[in-house]
């Protein structure tokens, strides 16, 4: 008869309480996560209870300040824990992460991003992608939200997830 293993540490439920990670070179309660809308006050009023390691990802997203792709998130959590996590931990953790409105899939750039906005699952986020130099910029519309819904009400269609992506130019480079 083989003995029960205990659950993993890094997938247990965690309260979300600011904590020092500064040994780690990070620190969950002190980063600062201006232009991402992840707070675990935010993440506790959907019901959603982070474990370490969805936490540590949700972290990282924010942190990176833009998009990330799973196997440099694989870099990034490798170089905050000293452990290389396998792939499809950080695959399930940025799956939990997108389908509980903390972190979008930018699917023209196979690649994730932190929320910058805090709205609602059923709301449309909106990117604007510069094909110069890469930028991605998270946006929100009153009108685009009511005439999607309008739209997909019209077709009786029931939506899952609202990503639009626009690729264009930034105001920056279009003045270069």
């Amino acid at each position: 008869m083989v003995a029960a293993r205990p659950k993993p540490a890094y997938n247990r439920p965690v309260k979300h309480e600011p904590h020092d990670h500064s040994h780690h070179g990070h620190s969950h309660g002190e980063r600062d996560h201006s232009g991402c809308a992840h707070d675990p006050a935010r993440a506790q009023g959907k019901g959603v209870e982070l474990t370490p390691a969805r936490r540590l990802v949700l972290d990282e997203l924010c942190a990176a300040g833009g998009p990330v792709g799973a196997y440099e998130m694989i870099d990034r959590v490798a170089k905050v824990t000293g452990k290389r996590p396998a792939p499809i931990q950080i695959y399930r953790a940025l799956d939990f992460l997108v389908e509980n409105g903390l972190v979008h899939r930018l699917a023209s750039r196979n690649a994730f991003m932190a929320c910058g906005h805090g709205h609602d699952a059923h709301e449309p986020a909106i990117f604007l992608i510069c094909d110069e130099c890469g930028s991605v910029t998270e946006a929100t519309s009153q009108d685009a939200t009511q005439n999607l819904t309008a739209l997909a009400a019209r077709s009786g269609f029931t939506t899952r997830a609202q990503v639009i992506e626009l690729a264009g130019h930034c105001a920056r480079c279009r003045k270069t």
